[in-house]
């Protein structure tokens, strides 16, 4: 689980706004990406991320 003080810190690579835990991934709604958290250490690489359908934005 990430800490609350580092997801206070943690931005968006992408368009450097603010991001939401959920499950195993930190999401970015600007920029509709879902970075993954892999053995508690989010991987904040653009590359790495996966893009979010519309659906699954609407569900956030």
């Amino acid at each position: 689980m990430i800490n609350q003080k580092l997801l206070d810190i943690l931005v968006c690579p992408k368009t450097h706004s603010s991001l939401v835990l959920h499950g195993d991934e930190l999401i970015s709604k600007d920029a509709r990406l879902a970075y993954p958290i892999r053995d508690g250490i989010p991987i904040m690489l653009i590359e790495e991320a996966r893009e979010l359908s519309q659906e699954e934005l609407e569900k956030l």
